[in-house]
């Protein structure tokens, strides 16, 4: 399966300590989120050999935080993979875009993973002018 080139879910849990230690057991390796600045945390851990730029921006859209993984060599291939096992984790919400985004497309469709496991599209306006990485 084809890699995105980065990776960036939005997390309705934005605890640096518990997301470092999910990354850890993800990435097989120490990570530890450090602050960057105001609502900013910054990892660089080695996965795979290679280093992999970690970003946690707290409140990036709506009351979500965004993880981004400037990667494309990351345990997940796609958004929504990364988005399930956030989810799963962290028992919390996690939305992410649909795919890669295309002009035409409509900005405000996203793909949201619920602590109980469910999972479905909504519409999201809040978060339209925030995506665009992919």
């Amino acid at each position: 399966m084809e890699h995105y080139p980065d990776i960036e879910v939005y997390l309705a849990c934005n605890d640096a300590g518990r997301i470092s230690q999910w990354l850890s057991t993800a990435l097989e390796t120490s990570v530890t989120l450090e602050r960057a600045g105001k609502q900013q945390w910054r990892a660089a851990p080695i996965y795979k050999g290679q280093r992999l730029p970690v970003l946690l921006v707290e409140h990036a859209a709506d009351r979500l935080a965004s993880l981004w993984f400037d990667s494309e060599i990351t345990p997940w291939p796609r958004d929504a993979d990364c988005a399930r096992a956030a989810s799963q984790a962290l028992a919390c919400e996690v939305r992410c875009s649909l795919g890669g985004w295309q002009p035409g497309d409509d900005p405000d469709r996203f793909f949201q993973v619920l602590a109980d496991g469910s999972e479905g599209v909504i519409h999201w306006p809040d978060a339209g002018a925030q995506e665009g990485r992919k």
